[in-house]
């Protein structure tokens, strides 16, 4: 950017996932590529993604994963034909970062290291002649006859305007905002005539009235049903994992299910969350099972004998909800009280009262709209030399690596559909 005149084929805007490997594919193909990033360093985001281990992608088929994406997954077909999950583990094996399949479909580095993930893909772009210039934030696009022709960039408190043919808007949405991610791509994107749809924080924290969960934090559940009703009306529900903290819940379902908190909240309307601790029993089997161990163990206390059926967490919990004595004998447990026990076993309700900010969030929901998006370019249809890729496009999906396969895929397709000028 030293050179004031010097004129780039594409400028890409964000040094994130979707940037780096724009970038560097861009520049592969013969371009002159410029990218620019506000933070002192790139991949800030990708860094601390998987918990610091980045889980890259998901080796679940085309099919089924378009099911995991909002709020359109089959946008995402021409960009999944071009680079897909096992292209992307492909491209990380051939430039030295081997990786490991895990449950769930889950794809790691073998080294349970974020930062080899974005270290490579930043040598890959270097490598192939990428410029990078950091802590440098673009204030506005510049138009010349309706045509976007250059960005104003400013950066040690100068402003200087850099010119280029092409641009590519890969800035991510507004969560985790320390990284950088704090939605300057959205007023970038309004300036070239384009309509963002509402963000909000998506798998992300919510959180519950009352005191119970303060009490269980640190209690994590496997194997339970979590559902979400809307005024009575059960919206979603979601099997797996969950974790309670001194606000509410977190964990992969609950993360997932929080997507769908956010309207009715907004809307004022009455959110329950339900937790099912015995999913696989229906109420008859569950019934007969909590009859059969207080017959075996009639002379047991209550208290001990629920350590037959939950984690010790909940134990005073339940007591407490059902108005049950530890010490009462299991032999005087009444018909009533085994059907309170049963009922709240299999529903063990919250009242709903948020989500956690975009402080806590993983995704942004929301973004650049997808009908002013060309799927098979990412091309804007406003201007047929801007591109868009990544968190910054109206597309958000369930945790287990699919979001960081969309930034990549919607980065490899954009970065393919420049034209190459000889």
């Amino acid at each position: 950017m030293s050179e004031s005149q010097k004129k780039y084929d594409l400028i890409v805007v964000g040094a994130g996932a979707a940037g780096l490997l724009a970038a560097g594919r861009a520049a592969e193909r013969g371009l002159s590529v410029l990218l620019v990033e506000k933070m002192r360093q790139a991949g800030r985001k990708l860094r601390i993604t998987g918990k610091g281990r980045c889980n890259i992608t998901n080796d679940a088929p085309i099919r089924d994963f378009l099911k995991k994406v909002k709020p359109n997954g089959k946008f995402l077909y021409p960009a999944f034909h071009a680079f897909f999950s096992q292209d992307m583990i492909a491209f990380l094996n051939e430039h030295g970062v081997p990786t490991v399949l895990e449950r769930g479909g889950r794809y790691f580095p073998e080294s349970n290291q974020a930062g080899d993930v974005v270290d490579t893909m930043i040598e890959y772009a270097e490598t192939n002649g990428v410029e990078f210039v950091y802590e440098a934030k673009v204030r506005h696009l510049i138009k010349q006859e309706g045509k976007l022709i250059g960005i104003s960039v400013i950066k040690a408190m100068q402003m200087q305007d850099v010119f280029a043919d092409n641009f590519l808007i890969a800035t991510g949405g507004k969560s985790y905002p320390a990284t950088g991610s704090t939605g300057e791509g959205y007023k970038l994107a309004k300036q070239a005539g384009h309509n963002i749809t509402e963000v909000h924080p998506a798998l992300v924290p919510i959180e519950v009235n009352g005191e119970i969960p303060a009490r269980l934090e640190g209690l994590s559940l496997k194997n339970v049903n979590l559902s979400l009703w809307v005024d009575g009306k059960k919206l979603n529900e979601e099997f797996g994992e969950m974790l309670f903290t001194d606000f509410g819940l977190t964990g992969p379902i609950a993360l997932t299910i929080s997507r769908e908190v956010y309207a009715p909240v907004s809307q004022k309307k009455k959110v329950q969350m339900s937790i099912d601790f015995k999913p696989a029993l229906d109420d008859k089997i569950l019934d007969a099972r909590l009859q059969r161990d207080l017959d075996a163990n009639g002379k047991k206390q209550i208290g001990n004998l629920f350590k037959l059926w939950l984690p010790s967490k909940l134990i005073p919990v339940f007591l407490d909800l059902l108005n049950l004595d530890y010490d009462k004998p299991a032999h005087q447990v009444s018909g009533k009280e085994r059907k309170n026990i049963r009922n709240l076993m299999k529903n063990f309700g919250f009242e709903v009262i948020g989500l956690r900010s975009f402080r806590e969030a993983i995704i942004t929901a929301g973004g650049v709209d997808l009908d002013e998006i060309n799927p098979k370019t990412m091309a804007s249809k406003h201007h047929d030399n801007l591109f868009f890729a990544g968190e910054i496009l109206d597309l958000d999906a369930e945790t287990g690596g699919y979001n960081l396969q969309i930034a990549f895929s919607t980065a490899w397709l954009a970065a393919g559909s420049i034209p190459v000028i000889i």
